[in-house]
Order: C-alpha cells, then structure tokens, then sequence
C-alpha cells in the first residue's frame, strides 16, 4: 500500500456545512491519532479554519482543476466531500479518488449523479477494492442503514427474512444555501428530472423488482395502522428509496440478501389529532413544490429568495432541531420488526455532519471491520460499504438506533 500523508481529508471545508464538518472532526481527531487536512478552492477562506483547528494542514484546488485535485487526492487515503452541487463539482474529485485507490464519500442527494458514477466507476472500483460511497448525509444514512438495522435484526434474532420494510419520518429543521442550490440545479435538468423518478434507478443492471407497483413513489395521504398515525410522501423519498433498493440490490448479488422481493417505501408521518389535515395539506403541497420547481419561471422568481450557497439556519436553529425514523419490516413469516433512528439536532446539518464524519472515519480507521473485508470495493451505499462498523459508532456518538419485535 502507498503511504499517504493523511488519513482523511475534508474538500469543501469552507463552506456551511463543511465548516460544521471540520469542527466535528476536529473534535474527535486527536483521540485517534487522525491524519487529516482541510481542502478547497479559496486559502484565504481555508486558512482562519486550519488555524482554530490546531494548525493543520491547508490543500488548496479548485474543482474544475484536474491536475490540482489529483495532486491533493494522491496525500490522502479518504476524501470526504462536503461541496455541492456535486454534479457541478465532484466528478474530478471522484474520478480522482478511482484512478488513484482513494476511499471517497460524500452528503450528496443527487441520485442522476449517483447514478453516473456507477456506470462510470463502480466496475474499476469493485476491482480494486476502492469504497466510493455517496449519500452519507441525512439523504440517505436514516433510510438506508434504517432498513439494514430491521433486515438484519430478523435474521440475525429471529432467523427469519424481510419481504419488505417501510420507514416513517418526523423531523424540524432547516434548509441552507447548498442545499437548495442543489435542489435547482437537478430541477433545471429534464433529463435529470426523468431519472428521478425511475423507483429502480440505481439498481445494478438485471436486478430490477417483478412487484413494480410496490416501488412507486407515495403521492397521497393515507392512515397506517403500524405507525398509528396519518402518512405523507416524504420530499427526499425519492432519493432515500433508490438508495436503499441498491443496497438490497447490492446484497443479494453478493449472497447477503435481505429478503425474497424486498421492497422498500418511506414517508411522513403525522400523529395526533390533526395529522389528517397536515398529511393532506404536505401531499398537495409536495406535488405542488415538484410541479413548480420543474417549470424555468417559476425557480427564476425563487432564485432571489433562498438562501445562498455558503448561509443556512443560525446556530440555534441547529441545535433545537430533531428527526426521528421509525421503521417496520414486514417478515416472511409474518412477523413485524420496529426500528427506530433518532437524534438532536438539525437533520440537514448538525445530523448530517454526524452521519458523514462518523462514515468518514469508518473508512480512514476501521477498514479492516467494514463488510466484505478490505478487499470490497465500487459505487456504494453507507449499508453495503459501512454496515454495522457505522451502526456502532453512530450509537458510540450519541444516536438511538434500536431494533426489536414490534408487539
């Protein structure tokens, strides 16, 4: 193995999301023995953070630069990417990471994307062992190893299979700049937009699902006897979704299979006595949202209204924020699994700089425990590359993740 001068490095540190970033793994870098540095385009933003975060070391490279970003992907033996729009500015980041045997992930929810680094990267990557593994923000960490946690509980305590598994989400939270910027960006693509709606987008070719009508996308209210609450599509359901089924995918090529026929959906959910009318009022609202974003005049009129790149919810916001994802796996025998993940704090960004640090040091120290040994490798999900070496040190930084028989 090459010797590389750090085990990790942040690219995109500067930014909203990535300032949170660098100052999660700052906090728990020394107890590790972590080698690591801080990545981007602008020194003079980069440099006040090096500084307030012990000295470390500064790469400076912009993402349309390949021969800058080689040179700083060759120091490192991780690279977590914390920039986007990634469509925009990771491909040079990620082809990078492939050529060179660099471990990569990132908080991408861009699943058109995704989707280009599998036919682009994945074989390369499987034959070398190298772990590309995108979604590793709250797109799609709660749904994906959500739906590993329940799967594999049956198995493992009940020895019996999941036929299929539906995930409930409530949460409160904000959006920030980056976020949004990203949202436009795939909204403004009508090429993009058909990808997105394909239940089975990233499925490795061959395995797609005979039972299609089970993976279609939610578009109205309903009530669910097993949360016992009133039910909505969920906005990032049609990015979590893909993401788990190539998981399942993924597994069941490799002999790990979840179930026969898996199936996968998610929500909203709406308890209490008035969750009828909120879970009405999101379903029309997010068909709404998604019919709007798709004409050019009506995301020039919200340009000038959302939040930049680089600005998101104020520090309190953060903090107050929540989210919780309730699980239930149907088994072959009948029987129903709960799961539940749960933490404080601001879903898109303080529980998203946990879920994508926490990944980030899997791979740079934990790569001997990861599934399928040091040897797996391709375009992966946090389930199939991370499993429970991410479980556990999710739970170790203060996250609820539980799985019992559901009584």
């Amino acid at each position: 193995m090459v010797e590389r001068d750090f085990d990790l490095m942040i690219y995109g540190a500067s930014g909203f999301v990535g300032r949170r970033a660098v100052r999660y793994v700052a906090a728990h870098a020394q107890a590790s023995g972590l080698r690591w540095a801080i990545a981007g385009r602008d020194r003079a933003k980069l440099e006040p953070l090096a500084e307030a975060s012990g000295g470390i070391p500064v790469l400076v490279a912009a993402a349309n630069d390949r021969a800058a970003i080689e040179a700083i992907v060759a120091r490192t033996r991780v690279v977590l990417a914390m920039a986007g729009p990634f469509s925009l500015y990771a491909d040079n980041l990620v082809d990078a990471c492939v050529r060179l045997g660099t471990d990569y992930t990132d908080i991408t929810g861009e699943t058109p994307w995704i989707k280009s680094l599998i036919d682009r990267h994945h074989e390369r990557a499987a034959e070398a062992g190298t772990r590309i593994v995108p979604a590793c923000g709250f797109d799609s960490v709660p749904s994906d190893i959500g739906a590993y946690v329940v799967a594999r509980y049956a198995q493992r305590e009940l020895a019996v299979e999941s036929a299929d598994v539906k995930a409930f989400f409530q949460a409160s939270g904000g959006l920030n700049g980056g976020t949004l910027a990203t949202l436009m960006q795939v909204a403004r693509d009508p090429v993009q937009g058909a990808q997105l709606r394909d239940p089975e987008l990233l499925n490795p070719a061959g395995m797609r699902s005979p039972n299609t009508d089970a993976l279609r996308d939610p578009v109205v209210a309903s009530f669910d006897a097993d949360v016992v609450a009133w039910i909505a599509p969920f906005v990032m359901g049609p990015i979590n979704t893909r993401v788990v089924r190539r998981s399942a995918a993924l597994f069941a090529q490799w002999g790990e299979r979840y179930g026969p026929n898996f199936a996968y959906q998610e929500y909203m959910a709406f308890p209490g006595p008035f969750g009828a009318a909120l879970a009405t009022t999101v379903a029309a609202g997010t068909v709404l949202a998604q019919t709007s974003l798709a004409l050019g005049s009506t995301r020039g009129l919200l340009q000038p209204l959302v939040p930049k790149p680089g600005t998101g919810p104020s520090e309190y916001a953060i903090e107050h924020g929540w989210f919780r994802c309730e699980l239930f796996a149907r088994t072959a025998g009948a029987r129903c699994v709960r799961g539940l993940i749960a933490d404080r704090g601001d879903p898109g960004n303080a529980a998203t700089v946990k879920f994508a640090c926490e990944a980030a040091f899997a791979l740079a120290l934990d790569k001997a425990e990861l599934p399928g040994g040091a040897s797996r490798g391709g375009v992966l999900t946090p389930a199939t590359a991370l499993g429970d070496v991410l479980v556990r040190r999710l739970h170790d930084a203060g996250m609820t993740l539980e799985a019992s028989l559901a009584v």
